[in-house]
């Protein structure tokens, strides 16, 4: 099957605003590791891999891979379950696995993208069966299983990621806002029940780090205050970095780099050096690039040709839209601490290659756009009688 590349319309703006954050994550990263040649190195090579990534995915209509979507996701769930038995343990966490000739890979990161591909196939295939009882049980229980094998690694931060993203996914696809308004009754009065057991110690899922971690952001002024030392000190940077920044690769005592008040500085944290380095003017420049990114997928999410394709481009831009919101969240103190990266910026070969696959894959749904009002309506069917009933 032949399918129509519109090469003049190429989303050049979705990939620059992409080159540009990655081009800024090279260069903190290596004031951050103090020049560490062995890091930036390794960043440089996932960059360039992830390019020709980006470039493969962006070339091979999205329609191909989506007949492969059930492969995808069981690969996924496979590798999931992999690093859960021989997984190699960092910091309490069993999240990596040792691949010969490539070295550590975090397989959490590139299952965020096959999850996304799967739930938009699966959800273009039951269109009309969205409402239905027994289609969404089946669809819980799908995703359960990438859900729970992630949390079990353990890692809550990625967890919550991937249910944002499956959810907004649901959401695109039209289901009714008689389930949303269900969803939203039954997440209230559990939300206020678990902070409740949490604090006593009540939540079988959660590790004890992470119980802690939750209960200083509720109260600042419990006994678990020692959690907060992370954020305090990346807010502390951040503030120091006033309007215009103390400079990449400055070498003051006091910085967070060289002063070791930050133990994750070059992934986790890494908007803290953005914050002290680069100053105000480096932070919104690094928000702006964001949204730039995330308005370009989900524009090429109105202009997709198939609800496939409309769900591929809103799974992504909410992932990045999420994952880097989480990121910025903790470093200012505004979510409890987590171990998210910030995409295309944070140091790690596994994040910044899975981001490259996603951004490859919703260029491809951007050389396939039409506009809506030339839509052919055999490939994207309004909605039916009974649809509309049921959304509204």
């Amino acid at each position: 099957m032949i399918l129509p590349y519109h090469f003049k319309s190429f989303p050049f703006r979705l990939l620059f605003s992409v080159a540009v954050l990655n081009a800024i994550g090279i260069l903190v990263i290596h004031s951050a590791t103090n020049s560490d040649m062995a890091v930036v190195g390794r960043q440089l090579t996932g960059a360039a891999i992830g390019a020709v990534a980006m470039l493969i995915l962006c070339l091979i209509p999205y329609q191909l891979i989506l007949r492969h979507a059930v492969p995808v996701f069981a690969a996924c769930c496979g590798m999931l379950l992999l690093v859960n038995v021989y997984g190699r343990i960092v910091g309490g966490a069993r999240r990596w696995i040792v691949v010969p000739g490539i070295g550590q890979l975090q397989p959490s990161e590139f299952a965020k993208i096959g999850i996304v591909v799967f739930f938009a196939w699966f959800l273009d295939r039951n269109r009309e069966n969205i409402n239905r009882p027994q289609f969404l049980a089946v669809f819980a229980g799908l995703a359960a299983i990438p859900v729970f094998l992630i949390l079990s690694e353990p890692d809550l931060s990625t967890t919550i990621v991937v249910t944002v993203c499956i959810l907004s996914l649901l959401y695109v696809a039209e289901i009714s806002y008689k389930w949303i308004g269900a969803a939203v009754a039954v997440v209230i009065p559990f939300a206020a029940g678990f902070f409740v057991l949490l604090r006593h110690n009540m939540i079988p899922f959660l590790q004890d780090y992470q119980a802690r971690r939750i209960l200083a952001w509720i109260d600042r002024g419990s006994g678990y205050t020692d959690a907060n030392l992370q954020q305090n000190n990346s807010i502390m940077a951040i503030g120091s970095g006033q309007l215009f920044g103390k400079g990449l690769n400055n070498n003051t005592l006091a910085s967070v780099k060289n002063g070791n008040f930050l133990s994750e500085e070059q992934t986790d944290f890494i908007f803290a050096v953005i914050g002290e380095e680069l100053g105000f003017i480096g932070c919104i420049i690094v928000i702006a690039l964001y949204a730039a990114v995330v308005y370009e997928c989900f524009y090429l999410a109105g202009k997709a040709k198939d609800l496939a394709g409309r769900l591929i481009c809103t799974g992504l831009g909410m992932l990045i839209a999420f994952q880097g919101f989480s990121n910025i969240a903790v470093a200012t103190g505004i979510f409890p601490n987590t171990g998210l990266t910030l995409p295309f910026i944070s140091y790690g070969v596994s994040s910044l290659l899975s981001f490259y696959c996603g951004v490859g894959m919703v260029l491809n749904v951007g050389l396939q756009r039409t506009d809506p009002e030339v839509r052919d309506d055999r490939i994207v069917p309004e909605m039916s009688q009974r649809q509309r009933k049921e959304r509204g």
